[in-house]
C-alpha cells in the first residue's frame, strides 16, 4: 500500500471534501491546490506502474498531511517553553506506524477504540501486539506495522465513520 493508497483511504473514511484535503495540507505546512489533491487522489491502475496522471505522495507529504489532521482535528498546540519543535523521520518501514498513531492523535481514540476498529474489519491482534505498533521506531519492544493491518485500520475507520 503506497501514500497515495492512504491518502485515499483516510479521505473516504473520514469523509473529507477536496477543499478540507487542501485546508488539512496547509495545516500541515504543505501548500497543494485542488487540483493537486485530485491528483494526488487518482488511483494507479497496479503499483508498478507510474500513471501520468497521478502526483506521487512522499512520505514528506504525507506527514505533513496526517499532523495536519491533527490540527484540524484537536486545534493547534502551542509549545512549551525550552521545548524542541518535533522532527518527524517517516520511512517507508514506519509509514504504517506512524498513520497508526497520529490518526489515534487526530480522533482521540482509545486503544480500546483501535482494538474494537480492527476488531470490525476482521482482524484480532493482542493489546500488546498494538502497543508495540504504537512504539517509537528503536524501542526494543517496537514493531512494524505490517500493510494488512493498516488497511484493515483504515477499512474500520471507514465502516466506523460512514455506517
Amino acid at each position: 500500500m503506497n501514500n497515495n493508497d492512504i491518502l485515499i483511504r483516510l479521505r473516504y473514511a473520514l469523509d473529507f471534501t477536496n477543499t478540507e484535503m487542501v485546508d488539512i495540507f496547509k495545516l500541515g505546512g504543505v501548500e497543494v491546490t485542488k487540483e493537486d489533491v485530485l491528483l494526488l487522489l487518482t488511483k494507479s491502475n497496479d503499483d508498478e506502474t507510474e500513471n501520468e496522471e497521478q502526483m506521487k505522495c512522499t512520505n514528506q507529504m504525507l506527514d505533513s498531511f496526517l499532523n495536519g489532521l491533527i490540527i484540524y482535528k484537536r486545534g493547534k498546540q502551542e509549545p512549551k517553553p525550552g521545548q524542541a519543535p518535533a522532527v518527524s523521520a517517516m520511512t517507508n518501514e514506519s509509514v504504517n506506524n506512524l498513520l497508526l498513531k497520529k490518526v489515534k492523535i487526530a480522533l482521540a481514540l482509545t486503544s480500546e477504540d483501535m482494538l474494537e476498529i480492527l476488531e470490525n474489519a476482521g482482524v484480532t491482534i493482542s493489546k500488546g501486539e498494538l502497543s508495540a505498533v504504537l512504539r517509537k521506531e528503536g524501542h526494543k519492544n517496537y514493531k512494524p506495522c505490517l500493510d494488512r493491518y493498516a488497511r484493515n485500520f483504515l477499512k474500520g475507520l471507514a465502516m466506523k465513520y460512514r455506517a
